[in-house]
């Protein structure tokens, strides 16, 4: 849709609008029914996940480009992946904290308000010479590979060696991204530590644990986990004697030493500035393990959010780590993840695909609204979309129910569809970041990024869908608490032409101000709110008063009745 009023004119607009709306008087709100889809405060956040090794080489000094000596076998610097011929690589490329710290007013000035970011901790000082060879269409191959990623620690209580500066460490970090008014998401992993055995030699430090002073507590020994003595070899105990994922080190849950060692380590990041934690393999360890990792983290951090990856698209399976009774954390929202790159790739199914994945009306997680959404990541292939696709995805991602999470160089179609070992983790870098505000997808995603950050509705509010079907959506996303009523209703449409909307199911009279278009629409009792939107356009219609309409109303309270599992 074209501007007709400069963005910043509207986004004070909005922000004034939202002010007005807070100060209602206590009186009133406490006669208002309360309406949300979650009370939650990291709800409000909109995420940009970034591979650190892989943003920006902020800090050449901190390459360490001679690492693993002159064997090209053991090199960690720079490995081309064999048989890609997208530029895909498995070794170190530089990216660090600087990186990082130097384009923080980027990411936010795009409009997130969190950042996620891989594992920090450190990893093996050689690439691993066992396992299968990676190469382009490998799976779980990590022959060759390096902890470029940070998913194999070796000492989770030490900085990689790759990450820092001088004067920035992940305190620094944390510093500087908490001075941008964002929050820092701090990637984990409680399932397993670097790989651990098939190598034709034993290697330094893989399949190896120190603890927080150095000293070595765990050793797989380069031996296959069935060949494994933890009743006998003390060195063994941190490990389980079955397969977990490819030669990993797969950690004993039932071991306390491991709940211990692993608690300790992520407290001690709690305590230098993370905020919120994404959890890795989450579905590898039983529940009991999470609910007491849980609780013990938030004993740190009372109230710490934290969400899981179960790379699962079963709802009902992945839904269990939400409730109370186990994790008790939220998860990546996969099923949906499915149903998104149906509607926004080339595919370009309807709308209704998505309908019965948002679980609104009951369902098997503990609060939908708290899932983080997605359409792809680092573990699978990029969505493989048009820029039209790109610009659909995210203005459903920032308007409908859930905390959006992007990822890095999604703003400019990065690798659009490439999957891992092929380009999906390629370095992004400053150039292009210098050039990504000129893209079409980058300047919708920041347009409808900032409209989601001045609206209590979008971020928090109840899902009331009217229509999804085809290239159209229309819904309402409502919320009023505390004093703060904010109805939204969303128009979104895809298709490759302008689509005129009628809307008179719930529509409550007053003066609708369209966040985007800046312009004020009135709609009288008993009347409709009509809107034109452009071809892969959206619109958000917003009226700050509580709500009055009895249908909409009754629906709502209907909705906040809904059980959930606990």
């Amino acid at each position: 849709m074209r501007l007709k009023v400069p963005f910043r004119v509207r986004f004070r607009r909005r922000a004034l609008a939202f002010a007005l709306a807070a100060s209602i008087p206590a009186a009133h709100a406490a006669q208002a029914p309360e309406y949300y889809g979650t009370l939650e405060p990291f709800a409000k956040e909109a995420v940009y996940f970034v591979v650190t090794d892989r943003f920006v080489n902020g800090d050449p000094s901190n390459d360490h480009r001679d690492q693993g000596g002159p064997d090209p076998a053991t090199r960690t610097f720079d490995r081309p992946t064999a048989g890609s011929d997208a530029g895909d690589n498995v070794g170190y490329l530089g990216g660090d904290f600087k990186g990082i710290v130097d384009h923080l007013d980027y990411i936010r000035g795009m409009g997130f308000s969190a950042l996620w970011i891989t594992p920090i901790v450190d990893n093996p000082d050689e690439a691993f010479t066992g396992g299968k060879p990676a190469q382009k269409g490998g799976f779980l191959t990590d022959g060759g590979k390096t902890g470029y990623h940070g998913y194999w620690g070796v000492n989770f209580y030490k900085l990689d060696e790759h990450l820092p500066s001088t004067g920035l460490d992940f305190k620094g970090l944390a510093d500087a991204v908490h001075g941008q008014d964002m929050k820092l998401v701090l990637d984990i992993v409680g399932n397993h530590g670097s790989p651990a055995y098939s190598m034709p030699k034993a290697q330094p430090q893989f399949g190896q644990v120190f603890d927080r002073d150095g000293k070595l507590v765990a050793d797989h020994q380069n031996l296959p986990p069935a060949k494994l003595d933890p009743k006998h070899n003390p060195l063994h105990r941190f490990y389980n004697t079955t397969p977990g994922l490819a030669e990993l080190s797969d950690f004993n849950e039932n071991e306390p030493a491991v709940m211990d060692y692993l608690a300790g380590a992520y407290a001690q990041w709690i305590g230098q500035g993370a905020d919120a934690f994404r959890i890795d393999t989450i579905g590898w360890l039983p529940h009991p393990f999470w609910h007491e990792f849980v609780a013990r983290m938030r004993r740190e951090k009372p109230g710490m959010f934290m969400f899981g990856e179960a790379f699962e698209y079963d709802a009902k399976k992945i839904a269990e780590h939400t409730w109370a009774q186990n994790a008790n954390v939220s998860v990546l929202d996969f099923p949906l993840k499915q149903g998104l790159e149906k509607a926004f790739g080339h595919e370009r199914a309807g709308f209704e695909v998505l309908a019965d994945r948002l679980y609104l009306d009951g369902g098997p997680y503990a609060n939908p609204y708290e899932l983080a959404t997605f359409y792809d990541n680092h573990d699978m292939a990029r969505l493989d979309a048009t820029d039209d696709g790109f610009i659909d995805a995210h203005n459903w991602l920032f308007t409908a129910r859930g905390i959006p999470v992007v990822y890095y160089g999604s703003e400019i179609g990065f690798m659009r569809g490439k999957p891992e070992h092929d380009g999906n983790r390629n370095y992004f870098g400053a150039e292009r970041i210098a050039s990504a505000a000129s893209h079409p997808i980058h300047r919708n995603l920041s347009r409808i990024a900032h409209v989601r950050a001045a609206s209590p509705a979008l971020q928090r509010g109840l899902q009331v869908n009217v229509e999804l079907k085809g290239d159209r959506a229309a819904f309402y996303r409502v919320y009023q608490h505390e004093g703060v009523s904010q109805i939204a209703l969303v128009l979104l449409n895809k298709g490759d032409a302008p689509a005129a909307f009628d809307v008179k199911q719930y529509v409550q009279p007053g003066a609708w101000r369209a966040a985007i278009a800046g312009i004020d629409t009135k709609v009288r009792a008993g009347g409709s709110l009509k809107a034109t939107v452009p071809a892969h356009g959206v619109e958000v219609f917003l009226l700050d008063a509580p709500v009055t309409q009895p249908q909409l109303r009754a629906e709502l309270d209907r909705l906040m009745k809904v059980k959930r599992p606990e």
